[in-house]
């Protein structure tokens, strides 16, 4: 399969390059800034991505300058240019006044890269520029400030822009990249359909005969994780596990292990754990407090069962539902110098740590991104009421109660919570919101009900836009269908007198309460 290569210099778009890459049908593999030349080898094309430092700066990022000797195509982005242009004797320097946001491009020399991109805006981001252009290297388009924004090798195709061809704000940002990816010669074969296939074999690689068990918890990563097993080992070969923490929406287990077992899944053992964990919780009103006696619950209650099974089993493999951004973020699989940007949130335990050094871990996601995912549980077959759930929280409704949790008031929050998302779907609104849920406030409010005073538990509904869930607007739905809603809770969820409309976007706020 062709690959696309991505050099990390620790840019904030660098995930969304790889990204960009993909939708346009072709691999792309995001790889440290460091690594040697090697592990670049057989790539069709390399992307050398921008990064926050400056070229000359006391931590400034160098790749293998083996790199540039190689005969592909090299794109290098704001960072990645002024990197290659001093690799090619060019001059850098710091201005006054840097480029931030949106800047006119004029096209200086008709090139390849910019075939049918015309002088338009670019989004812009440095402080550093391209003094002199490195030799063999041409200047190709400037800013309208007469700052280089483009340079082009005389003989290779070698390439440097100061602008981001990724965000949406370039307005030819998608020509250029497919311009890019024209010179490579890349196969545009990276599909769903591919995607299985590609995931179904490095299972069968990694695990061989050995037995495995793969953890499900309800969402779609861990859906499509535990089906890629399923079709790639035979049945007496695979053990599915799902953990009932007490905090699921309603009847959430007994439909993810019924819906699995219509797919002709093997054997899916379902451990019911909620006493356990509301135990923990008793008296408990502090979110982080919640959060860790969650996480640390979970991790006894797993470890205990993955003991047993081992010692059934011998020495199994575990599945987990990891993403490529999740070992992006945290640093695994992409190098020793990848930077950490926050813990790895899939399941991690003493146990679960000592399997992953000694090699026991598969992630058939690792390679992609959450969108394909839900591609991938699409072509799988998987049923829509699994690949189009909305994201949940870890933790569960335990954080969408603010302050202590009870049978009582987790009873509350679905009966709302089912009925808010009931009226979505009846509106055919679900689908094109990225998120919504019902919060079970900590406070009473006062209220009449058939001429009687009230105080009575109050409701919050949340409903968000977002692409990734790093930022979030929140959705202005039908004023018909939030008094519909509002009527329903207040009538059919006993101890509930109001309901609120939370308007706040990310950031300020976060997408869930706690």
């Amino acid at each position: 399969m062709d690959r696309i290569v991505i050099l990390d210099f620790g840019s904030q778009y660098t995930q969304l390059i790889a990204r960009r890459i993909r939708e346009l049908g072709v691999f792309s593999e995001i790889l440290p800034h460091d690594v040697p030349v090697e592990r670049v080898s057989g790539a069709k094309g390399l992307i050398l991505s921008g990064g926050p430092r400056s070229v000359y700066g006391e931590e400034s990022l160098r790749c293998d300058p083996k790199i540039f000797e190689m005969d592909l195509p090299i794109l290098g982005i704001c960072y990645g240019m002024q990197l290659l242009n001093i690799h090619f004797g060019g001059t850098v320097r710091a201005r006054e006044l840097g480029e931030y946001g949106r800047a006119k491009l004029l096209i200086e020399k008709v090139d390849p890269l910019f075939s049918e991109v015309t002088d338009s805006t670019v989004w812009m981001s440095h402080g550093d520029s391209v003094d002199l252009p490195g030799n063999s290297l041409q200047v190709l388009a400037r800013s309208e400030d007469g700052l280089i924004a483009a340079v082009g090798h005389c003989e290779r195709p070698i390439f440097g822009i100061q602008f981001h061809p990724e965000v949406s704000n370039t307005r030819h940002g998608g020509t250029i990249t497919e311009n890019f990816l024209a010179l490579t010669g890349a196969r545009q074969d990276w599909d769903a359909g591919h995607c299985v296939e590609r995931m179904v074999e490095i299972v069968r690689q990694e695990v061989g005969k050995a037995p495995v068990i793969s953890l499900i918890s309800g969402g779609v990563d861990s859906a499509v994780s535990s089906c890629i097993v399923a079709r790639a080992l035979p049945p007496r070969q695979v053990r599915f596990l799902h953990v009932d923490n007490g905090l699921m929406r309603t009847d959430e287990s007994r439909v993810v292990v019924s819906e699995l077992q219509k797919l002709s899944f093997g054997e899916i053992e379902a451990v019911d754990a909620s006493e356990r964990f509301l135990s923990a919780l008793e008296g408990v009103q502090d979110p982080e407090k919640k959060r860790k006696i969650i996480g640390d619950t979970f991790i006894r209650v797993l470890d205990d069962r993955l003991g047993s099974l081992e010692r059934e089993l011998g020495r199994p493999f575990l599945c987990q539902g990891t993403l490529y951004t999740d070992l992006i973020e945290s640093g695994h699989g992409v190098g020793k110098s990848a930077a950490v940007i926050k813990s790895h949130h899939n399941v991690s335990s003493p146990k679960i740590d000592q399997w992953r050094r000694e090699g026991r871990i598969i992630e058939p996601n690792r390679e992609i991104f959450k969108d394909e995912v839900r591609k991938v549980g699409r072509e799988l077959g998987l049923p829509k009421k699994l690949v189009g759930r909305h994201p949940f929280p870890g933790p569960g409704l335990a954080i969408r109660i603010l302050g202590a949790v009870t049978h009582a008031r987790l009873a509350t929050l679905r009966m709302a919570d089912d009925i808010f998302l009931e009226e979505l779907r009846n509106a055919d609104l679900y689908d094109l919101i990225w998120q919504a849920f019902a919060v079970l406030l900590p406070i009473r409010s006062v209220g009449v009900m058939g001429d009687a005073r009230t105080y009575l538990d109050v409701i919050a509904l949340r409903a968000v836009d977002s692409v990734d869930g790093m930022t979030a607007g929140w959705v202005s739905l039908p004023a018909e269908l939030l008094e519909r809603v509002s009527s329903r809770i207040v009538n059919e969820v006993p101890g509930v007198g109001r309901v609120v409309y939370d308007v706040t976007s990310k950031p300020p706020a976060t997408i869930e309460w706690e």
